[in-house]
Order: C-alpha cells, then structure tokens, then sequence
C-alpha cells in the first residue's frame, strides 16, 4: 500500500509539471512580444513597441468643427484649455468620427460638458463648419473642492478601468497661475456628470504645482508596460517665464495604485519623472533652472498648453501643443514696456499702459501656433535614468498657423494664446486641437488624422 501510495504520488508531480509546460507554452503563444505573470498582469517587452517616429508630414488636415451654445451652468466662451477623447460616447453618432469629447469650457467656470463629434470642414468660412451637439450639459463635477481658481489650469483625460476599479474615470487636474504653496491638484470622476462621484483631490509627491497640474493625456499600455509598470497617465505643466523650468514637465502616475480611491489630501506615490528642465528642490515652488537645462528654442513668453501620446501602426511620439514666443522677449506689457523682475527696491517702476497693452506678463514680438514632437525612447531612458530629465530635445516642430482661423496676437480680444488642449482617439488615429478664440469669443476644434 505504502509503495503503491508513492507511485500515485510521483505520478501526480509528472502530472503537475506536464501541465505547467503546457500553460507556459500557451503563454508564450499568446503573443509573441507579451508575458502574462500569474493575476494576469501583461509585463511588454521593448520588440512590442512602435519602432518609427510618427513625423509632421505624418499628420494629415481634415478640418474644423464649431462648438455648441450654452448648456447647464456655463458655455464655451473663453473655452479650450482642457479635454479627452471618450471612445465610448454618443454611441448613435457617426462611424467616421466615433465616440465624444469631454471637455471643460469657459476659463471663470471651469464645468465639463460632453460633446459629439461632427464631420470636420476644411474652409476658411468658419459659418461652413458643421457644429458640434451637446451630450451632457456642463457640470461642476468638482463640487466647489478647489474654491476660486485665479487664472485657472486644469487637465482632462478618460481611461478604462485601471487596477481593482470597475468603471472608467475621468482624471483630472487643476490648479492656478500663482501657486506659492503646494496644494492636492489631482483627481477622478465617474463619466456620468449628473453622477460624477468624485474621488479627490491628491498632491503628487515631491513636486511643485507648477510642474504638474495642467495637461493630462494616456500614455500607451505596451509602453507603460516596459517603463512605467502601473502608471498609465502622464501629467505636467509648462508656466511662463522659468517657474517650471525651461521647457514642458511631464510625470507618469498611476492614482489607482495608492488606493481606490486614494484618500483626500493624500500623496500619490506612484510617480515617474519623464521631462523636468529644472531641479526641483524641497518646498520650492519655484524650480532651480539654468541654460544647462533649457529645451531647444525655449522662450520665457512660450505657452504649452495641452500633450498626447500618438500611436499609428509602427509609429509613435510624443506632442505638446501650445503658442511659441518668436522674436524678442521680455516681462511687462505688450506695448514693449518692460517691467523689472530684479527685485531691487530701488527699481522705477513703469506706468500701467491704457488698454488694450495693460496687462502684464511674459510677451514677445510675435507667436505662432505649433506642434511639437518629442521621441518616446527619449523619455524611456529618462524613467530609467540612463538620460537626464532635461536631456530629450523635440525632434520635429511643425507650424499649424496656416490652419488656423485668427493666428496671430489679437490684444483688443486679449488674444494671446492661440491653442489650448489636445485630445486623441488612438483606435482611430484622430488628433483633436482647440483654436481658442477663434469664432468669436468661443474655441474652434481642429481635427488631424495621424496617418
């Protein structure tokens, strides 16, 4: 009996390890450049990235689509500077231009509403757009959480369900121009805007407000996957003059990792630095920067406002969208009236300029709307520190002014700025830019295929 016990038993082992074969092999077929570990997590391995650059001549114009009246609590005046992609939106619209936009509309309200997408026009008749129909009307999905916003920021991006979570959210960020004390910037919602249940607000750790709390986009899972395990969004913000370094900030985080929710007030602590042209030092606000550290072309006057992770079969890179300073810079007025930033007591102060050139701030001879390319291998060897976080340089530019209905300074409409966010549909290829006050008072959304 004993003997016959031991023979079961060592049948049993081979039978374990014939059928363990078997599952790793199953695995291995599963696809070729993937690794499935045990509770289904999917490790990428670099082959299974795009291998090529998506470049300017890539990026083919369709057109432009106006946005709807008011609706709920606000309208799309003044609107434009944060929005996502939402493949499961307005599920009777079109097969051409599937899915919705969310996005927050004027700047003093700071609500999100959902959009559809129309079919865009290439005209120079902006009355020849077709127009964009409301799916839900604006909200506060924040519940007063953030109080008054002076000059706000904010981000938008839509996600799958992440982690333990059941449902996609809405992420987002929000901050202001003047932000001298760390505050929780982040958060998420539910897509429902008449349900929004809110989870939020979080500081992300160790970083100023003025390198974090503007643009939002997706990064991709396969990339994500090899550099950022568990952290599938990428955040930032690039403030005038040197305040967040000498070019766009860019972090991966992952909200889901540190709880679901995170608490209130809590500190995400899944963070990877992919762009930082600076140093930031503990409780400074301001980032320690020097030429060393510069982006290409930087100017003190430029304004990214908006980013996005293009993928397109084997092509891939990484954009910010926003409003060169060209020529000349300098802080003070638009009239060319500079005022002192030395900090001596004893500095003469100009007279405040009449209207329209009293505003004051980073100004420079001339703008122009731009795209501009950045390589994800680039910002892989910065999360795996064999790069500096100021290192990655744009690899191309590309001028989008000749697209655009109103290029150019407009200082009687206060108009400068041209561009505000960028959205993406990766199933389709469909890069979405909003022309800030473009018809009339109200932003125009620009649509390119990445082909």
């Amino acid at each position: 009996m004993r003997y016959l016990l031991l023979i079961l038993g060592f049948l049993l082992i081979i039978g374990c390890t014939q059928t363990e074969t078997t599952e790793n092999e199953t695995i291995e077929q599963v696809q070729e450049n993937e690794t499935i570990v045990p509770g289904d997590t999917v490790i990428y391995h670099p082959t299974s990235l795009p291998t090529e650059l998506v470049q300017p001549e890539d990026l083919t114009y369709l057109g432009a689509f106006r946005l709807p009246g008011p609706s709920g609590g606000s309208n799309w005046e003044y609107s434009g500077y944060a929005a996502t992609y939402y493949p499961d939106g307005d599920p009777s619209g079109t097969d051409d231009y599937p899915g919705s936009l969310f996005a927050i509309g004027h700047d003093h309200h700071q609500q999100i509403s959902e959009i559809s997408i129309p079919a865009p026009i290439i005209s120079d008749n902006i009355e020849d757009l077709n127009t964009a129909t409301t799916l839900q009307p604006f909200t506060d999905v924040t519940g007063g959480m953030y109080g008054y916003l002076e000059i706000p920021r904010a981000g938008l991006e839509y996600l799958p369900a992440q982690g333990s979570q059941t449902t996609g959210k809405l992420y987002f960020a929000w901050g202001q121009h003047f932000e001298f004390e760390a505050v929780p910037t982040h958060g998420w919602c539910e897509t429902d805007l008449s349900n929004p249940q809110i989870a939020g607000p979080w500081y992300l750790d160790g970083y100023s407000n003025y390198a974090t709390n503007d643009y939002l986009f997706e990064i991709p899972a396969d990339w994500a996957g090899v550099n950022t395990p568990g952290q599938r969004l990428a955040t930032g913000r690039f403030r005038d003059g040197l305040w967040s370094g000498r070019g766009p900030a860019l972090f991966a985080y992952g909200p889901w990792n540190d709880g679901n929710p995170p608490l209130p007030n809590s500190t995400i602590e899944s963070l990877t630095t992919l762009l930082l042209y600076g140093t930031q030092l503990p409780g400074v606000a301001e980032l320690e920067t020097d030429t060393s550290m510069a982006m290409n072309g930087f100017s003190e006057a430029d304004e990214w406002s908006g980013g996005a992770w293009l993928t397109s079969d084997n092509k891939s890179a990484v954009i910010f969208v926003g409003t060169k300073g060209l020529g000349n810079t300098w802080y003070g007025y638009s009239n060319g009236v500079t005022y002192p930033t030395s900090g001596d007591p004893n500095e003469v102060y100009p007279d405040v300029p009449d209207w329209p050139h009293n505003e004051r701030g980073w100004w420079s001879e001339d703008i122009e709307a731009q795209i501009i390319f950045f390589d994800p291998a680039d910002l892989a060897a910065v999360a795996n520190g064999e790069k500096e976080r100021y290192e990655p340089q744009p690899y191309a530019i590309l001028n989008i002014d000749d697209y655009f209905f109103d290029p150019g300074f407009d200082y009687e409409k206060g108009k400068r700025y041209l561009v505000g966010a960028a959205a993406f549909d990766r199933a389709n290829s469909f890069l979405y830019v909003f022309e800030r006050l473009a018809d009339e008072d109200k932003s125009v959304i620009h649509v390119w295929k990445v082909e």
